[in-house]
């Protein structure tokens, strides 16, 4: 039997999508459902004078009406914050309560002021917009920066100066030293702006609780439904964990953004027990735009300074985190443990120091998106190496291949320190770029860029050579980045007295194609079909715990979790072969799906003997009946995928218009399982990037309105803006994980972003352009040229 690891396998679960056969949050109708609809604040900071209910009440199929005051009288606690980040002092950062409905003043345009239940979506939104509230207006605060400022308002009263932590990490001496001897030192100051994930699906949840057994059910649109429970039950409305159900199931993609803990899951399940009937909420996409987590939004100074030789000596950053009004589940450990740990990048730059500062302001809480930190680390890093380099009159393939770390494979040469914490496990660095420029034709293209520029043409092209951290490992914690943390993963194979196997797994899929990838892994290893595979997730009375699907970890995390519970199969099914064979187990191999005796034609079958340990007749002594294990795997460090993405494109020097005409990527996840996957999560996570550098960008207006709340204001890139994405890989397998994978789903997102500015930038760099706040949109670029003419001429 030929393996089927590295194989393009159709996806199984795309059937039932492509029919119309998914069944998301939303297609699901309990018996007695009513629906809730969510008054929220239009003001982005006010005092709330009082709530008037008495008209939604009086509305013809409204059930209950709910409000702040309900739920504090309730002594319900709001959603947490999972992940603790200590102030540079030692003291504990500022965490406000996040109550599921405000009761004294909104801090942002979407928080939730009152619930309205109603026996039809529409009776419910009827109510809601009866519900009169009266604001006092305070003065907002949006821009981190400005948040800090002395006569800043208090988005909490109890935080002074909306300043949630801060934080830092390096040798802030050997930095500040480092900077002030480099023979050159290049600066930068820019906004990594804010995001909006935009899922297919909207976030929806339901609350369906049973008088008769007092248990609870959440339907919910999560990535990481245990978590979910964990937080709600002990956190959050204080129920016995046993008594509370969380299921997940079919979810139109996430990006991150259904990571947190969110008010209206637990506020459905509170609303649910108070009517005894289920209770639906789904949102509707101006209300997705308002309050599903944000992304990104950092102030940035970094300077990086370089020897005569062009080697790196130091990296000097600041930056302001925008945090938003409030904390959500893993918005603390973005900026620090996700970002401040990636500024080695690929480079042997020998000191670095990071200071950091989270800041509270009036707009919606900011969370994990596409990448998550490390997008923000790795732009910082790439655009300071494009202006450096052209600084410095030398080119900036030469510049990277001159800084790169020196290979090492994690096993005859130890992990590559950091200097920020990290340890990586694998590397070979040179040869994605070398593949990236062979891809391009880097000389014939700078020969065409000349003799463009003599047409008057603009041609550019831009470098990103990236790596990143893949499914967080407590192990990797040291020192001031926090405690240690589980963030293993679970999984359970069960092997059924047919041969037929069910995979019970703790990572959620939410477009991955864990159905596919997984069973894969499983297929390959035991010897039979894939068709005989049954992947079962997001439920949690199914599965007895996990950690969910973030940050690229579901292979190399969730994969080596089903890999350990695989070897105990056929740990326990060669002890049964050996008695059926009367042989000793060392006298066995097993291959295709069977075992045999070394030097033999005698064998059986994995079929037969997984009924034998169910129907054991004949069986060895002392052994249990049975074939069902469970494991959990505890990664001892992060994955590091890596690579080189190179865009190329050309901007109209009359409009500013930006045309990417080729996109160009080598990249080396370690070992690919399903190689048609890969290239599909990496097509996703480029068009993402790209979305970023030239048309994604929330923006509010001084008084905190979120004025790009639709579509028709949020410009996504769609399929005509892109061209065909090229790809290759080099292959250096993770040393640590008994598959040798490294995470694949953010890749694209984290390098695309910075290819494609430092692509705009090259085209104008006879204009003397370093800069251009992304997104770069046709005016901005056209403002830039604009100016840069002028300051010429004078």
């Amino acid at each position: 039997m030929a393996s089927i690891i590295g194989k393009s396998v159709k996806r199984v679960e795309d059937k039932r999508f492509l029919t119309g056969k998914g069944n998301f949050t939303d297609d699901i109708v309990l018996p007695g459902m009513t629906y809730a609809s969510i008054v929220r604040s239009h003001h982005a900071h006010a005092k709330i004078n009082s709530v008037d209910i008495s008209q939604a009440t009086a509305v013809d199929g409204v059930v209950a009406v709910f409000t702040g005051t309900d739920i504090a009288n309730a002594e319900i606690g709001g959603v947490p914050c999972g992940w603790q980040v200590d102030f540079k002092n030692g003291d504990t950062m500022k965490e406000p309560p996040h109550p599921l409905l405000v009761a004294d003043k909104v801090r942002f345009v979407g928080d939730a002021v009152a619930v309205v239940i109603a026996e039809t979506a529409a009776a419910a939104q009827d109510g809601a917009e009866l519900v009169s509230v009266d604001y006092e207006m305070l003065e907002a605060v949006v821009q981190g920066p400005d948040a800090l400022a002395a006569d800043a308002p208090l988005v909490h009263d109890d935080v002074p100066h909306n300043t949630c932590y801060d934080w830092e990490l390096g040798d802030k001496t050997a930095t500040d030293e480092a900077i002030e001897n480099a023979e050159h030192v290049t600066k930068l100051e820019f906004v990594n702006q804010r995001l909006i994930p935009n899922a297919i699906e909207p976030r929806a949840a339901i609350g369906h609780y049973e008088e008769a057994s007092e248990k609870y059910t959440l339907y919910t649109t999560s990535q990481n439904p245990h978590l979910i429970r964990l937080l709600l039950s002990a956190f959050v409305l204080g129920l016995p964990e046993h008594k509370v159900r969380v299921i997940s199931p079919d979810v139109g993609g996430g990006f991150g953004s259904k990571i947190p803990h969110y008010i209206e899951e637990a506020l459905m399940v509170w609303c649910s027990g108070q009517i005894k009937r289920p209770v639906k909420w789904t949102a509707e996409r101006n209300e997705s735009f308002m309050t599903d987590t944000h992304g990104r939004d950092h102030v940035t100074k970094a300077e990086m300074g370089f020897d005569a030789d062009g080697k790196i000596e130091g990296l000097r950053v600041k930056t302001v985190a925008n945090l938003g009004a409030y904390l959500s589940t893993f918005s603390t450990c973005v900026p620090t443990y996700l970002h401040g740990t990636l500024l080695q990048g690929l480079y042997t730059t020998p000191a670095i120091h990071i200071d950091l500062t989270a800041v509270f302001t009036n707009t919606t809480p900011v969370d994990a998106l596409r990448g998550a930190g490390r997008p923000e680390a790795t732009y910082l890093l790439e655009r300071l190496l494009d202006n450096a380099a052209r600084e410095m009159n030398v080119d900036p393939a030469e510049l990277r291949f001159k800084n790169f770390i020196p290979p090492f494979d994690g096993v005859d040469q130890p992990g590559y320190q950091t200097q920020v914490a990290l340890q990586y496990d694998s590397g070979n660095y040179q040869p994605v770029l070398e593949k990236a420029l062979d891809m391009v034709d880097y000389q014939e293209f700078r020969t065409r860029q000349a003799e463009a520029r003599e047409e008057g043409r603009l041609l550019g092209i831009g470098f990103s050579t990236y790596i990143e951290a893949c499914g967080i490992a407590p192990s990797a914690v040291v020192g001031s980045l926090g405690a240690r943390a589980g963030l293993y993963e679970s999984a359970q194979v069960r092997v059924q007295p047919t041969g037929k196997v069910s995979v019970y797994v703790g990572s959620h899929s939410h477009g991955q194609g864990h159905e596919t990838t997984f069973a894969q892994v499983v297929a390959d290893k035991l010897g039979i079909a894939m068709e005989d595979v049954e992947i079962v997730h997001g439920d949690s009375e199914s599965v007895a715990f996990g950690m969910g699907t973030y940050g690229s970890r579901s292979l190399a995390v969730g994969g080596s979790a089903i890999m350990k519970s695989i070897d105990k199969v056929l740990e326990k099914g060669a002890k049964i072969a050996a008695h059926k064979l009367e042989v000793a187990e060392t006298d066995l191999e097993f291959a295709n799906g069977q075992w045999t005796v070394k030097g033999s034609d005698q064998s059986i079958g994995f079929g037969d003997v997984a009924l034998t340990a169910y129907v054991p007749h004949d069986y060895p002594e002392g052994l249990e009946p049975g074939m069902d294990f469970s494991s959990f795997y505890d990664p001892a460090n992060f994955t590091y995928p890596f690579g080189a993405h190179i865009a190329v494109v050309e901007v109209d020097p009359e409009t500013g218009k930006v045309k990417l005409e080729r996109f160009v990527a080598c990249d080396d996840v370690g070992n690919v399982i399903n190689p048609m996957i890969v290239d599909g999560q990496l097509h996703g996570g480029i068009a993402h990037g790209i979305g970023q550098a030239l048309y994604e960008g929330a923006i509010y207006d001084e008084s905190g309105q979120l004025v790009s709340a639709s579509f028709m204001d949020y410009t996504m890139p769609r399929a005509d803006d892109l061209p065909m994405f090229e790809l290759d890989r080099t292959v250096t397998p993770c040393p640590h994980n008994p598959l040798g994978v490294k995470g694949a789903g953010e890749a694209g997102t984290i390098a695309a972003t910075p290819a494609v500015v430092n692509a705009v930038i090259d085209a104008l760099s006879p204009f003397g352009v370093s800069d251009i706040t992304m997104p770069l949109t046709p005016e901005r670029v056209w403002k830039a040229m604009q100016t840069q003419t002028k300051e010429a001429a004078i």
